[in-house]
């Protein structure tokens, strides 16, 4: 990138947390000096107010549901201020890619990574959000629109190779693939995250049973939480669940119905999540995910990880070395996943992790787009 040159990067709308949110914020703090545009801020705080611009969306009471504001995203991606930028990177999960500057000149270079074509629209399989009625209908109407903006003069790079082929079919474009950055750095500078604690949260880490099988994130359907609890009586071990969301009634529901021990730890700050997957006798994750940022994070502190077969994280466990990868199909395939994964070594898992780090993302980002 030359010198002199202004840039813009752009976001769907930013949550309190997420993992396309820290691919923004990694891509706010590689190019401090570029404007960031989104449909809508919900986080306090965590980006410059001064560079930050929001879409006319973001007045409305429209930004309080994502499922009524949609069909206008469209239409809101395609009346940005143009500010003469030389470049413009976009961060989509949605519609982002659409963005288009009012005036902007033919020649403006676009980078769009994607973290997913939208699960619900393209993907329904993968997302029960797609499965309504209202949802088919709407996924017929915007599908020729998505393709056809997909396919406006942009350099395309891919959050995995299961993103990257899903590109392909739905929109008709190749790309690169950049796995997005973990805090793997972070996450191995302590060697003990237990001593970073507040005192509850040491007695409630304390609390918990020996050997347990953690599963952590948010507690939503389609992470599938119930399985931790079934790989957890396949192995004979207690279950740790980790995180907050509407599914927490029902997940408790199931832990009542157990065999084995569950306990849940609600909404764990970092250092506390750390030092579960330090605790950990293994970290299980069911989910079909784009990427799977959090079995990384596990792998960064040390901690075997059965995993889904299908999805991004066929891309980062490596079955036999760090942990196993199973369809979680039978309580007899799951009681084989965990034997072989807590066979793995502690050293060949971290240093696995350690090919996902911020670091390598910021490498990778300056190669595709060009140094700030």
């Amino acid at each position: 990138m030359r010198a002199g040159q202004r840039g813009a990067i752009i976001h769907e709308w930013i949550a309190k947390a997420g993992g396309s949110e820290n691919v923004f914020e990694a891509m706010a703090d590689l190019y401090p000096d570029a404007d960031l545009f989104c449909l809508w801020n919900d986080s306090v705080g965590r980006f410059d107010a001064d560079r930050l611009h929001q879409s006319w969306l973001a007045r409305t009471p429209l930004r309080r549901s994502k499922a009524a504001a949609l069909p206008l995203m469209p239409l809101a991606w395609r009346r940005l201020a143009y500010a003469d930028y030389d470049w413009v990177l976009i961060s989509s999960h949605l519609f982002a890619h659409h963005a288009r500057f009012v005036g902007q000149p033919a020649d403006l270079r676009r980078y769009v990574y994607v973290h997913t074509p939208a699960r619900y629209i393209w993907n329904p399989e993968l997302d029960g959000r797609g499965n309504g009625l209202p949802a088919r209908l709407a996924a017929a109407a915007l599908k020729p629109l998505d393709r056809r903006r997909a396919q406006q003069p942009a350099a395309y790079a891919a959050n995995s190779d299961f993103v990257r082929d899903r590109m392909t079919a739905a929109w008709g474009v190749d790309s690169r693939v950049i796995y997005p950055p973990v805090e793997v750095e972070t996450i191995q500078s302590v060697d003990d995250w237990r001593t970073r604690l507040t005192e509850v949260e040491q007695e409630q880490l304390a609390s918990l049973p020996t050997g347990f099988v953690l599963g952590a994130s948010r507690f939503i359907p389609y992470k599938r939480l119930e399985l931790v609890i079934q790989a957890g009586e396949a192995a004979g071990r207690p279950v740790v669940l980790a995180g907050r969301g509407p599914e927490l009634e029902r997940l408790r529901a199931a832990a009542a119905e157990a065999t084995v021990p569950v306990r849940f730890v609600h909404a764990p700050s970092g250092p506390l999540l750390w030092a579960l997957y330090q605790q950990t006798a293994l970290y299980v994750f069911p989910a079909v995910e784009d990427f799977g940022i959090m079995p990384v994070e596990a792998m960064a502190a040390g901690a075997p990880v059965l995993a889904q077969a299908v999805g991004g994280t066929a891309e980062s466990v490596v079955p036999g070395s760090t942990g196993a990868l199973i369809t979680f199909a039978s309580a007899a395939e799951m009681a084989e996943g965990v034997e072989i994964a807590l066979a793995t070594r502690p050293a060949d898992r971290l240093l696995r992790a350690r090919a996902f780090s911020r670091g390598r993302f910021d490498q990778s980002i300056t190669d595709w787009v060009g140094a700030a």
